[in-house]
C-alpha cells in the first residue's frame, strides 16, 4: 500500500477467548481472532507489525484486511485486495474505474462504503485484463 497514506498499528492486546485486540492509527479498532502464536504480543518497528515471543510475524496489511472484515466492511477488504493483486496506485486504479483519487482512497481505506456497481467493475476489469504468468 505503498501509494495510500500507512496507517499503523497502535495497541495490539491478547484476549480471553483466542482474541486479538487491534487499534490502529486513524482511530479504528477491532477484536480477531488471535493467530496461532505462542506467548505474548509485541508491535514491530513503527506499527508496521506484530511480533509473538515465538519469532512469529505478521504484517500491518494484511492484519489490516482482516480488520476491515472484522468491522463489517467486506466491501472495502475486496476492493483493496483487488487493487492490491493488480497492482494499482490509487490513481492508476481511479483512471481505470473513472472515479477520483481520493473516491478510491475513501474505498480502500473503509471511510466509504463501496458500491456494487464498482465492485462489478473490478471483477469486469480482472476479465478484460488477464494477469501475467511468472516467467
Amino acid at each position: 500500500m505503498n501509494a495510500d497514506w500507512m496507517r499503523t498499528i497502535e495497541r495490539a492486546e491478547l484476549r480471553e477467548g483466542g482474541k486479538l485486540f487491534l487499534l490502529w492509527s486513524d482511530g479504528k479498532a477491532a477484536e480477531l481472532p488471535a493467530p496461532m502464536a505462542k506467548g505474548p504480543v509485541a508491535i514491530g518497528d513503527w506499527g508496521h507489525s506484530l511480533e509473538w515471543a515465538d519469532g512469529t510475524e505478521h504484517g500491518a496489511d494484511s492484519l489490516w484486511l482482516d480488520t476491515l472484515s472484522a468491522i463489517g466492511r467486506d466491501d472495502a477488504r475486496q476492493f483493496l485486495q483487488w487493487r492490491l493483486a493488480n497492482g494499482l496506485s490509487l490513481a492508476r486504479a481511479a483512471e481505470e474505474l473513472g472515479l477520483s483519487r481520493r473516491t478510491v482512497a475513501y474505498y480502500s481505506n473503509g471511510t466509504r462504503p463501496v458500491p456494487k456497481a464498482i465492485l462489478l467493475a473490478c471483477k469486469g476489469w480482472d476479465a478484460t485484463h488477464p494477469k501475467r504468468k511468472a516467467a
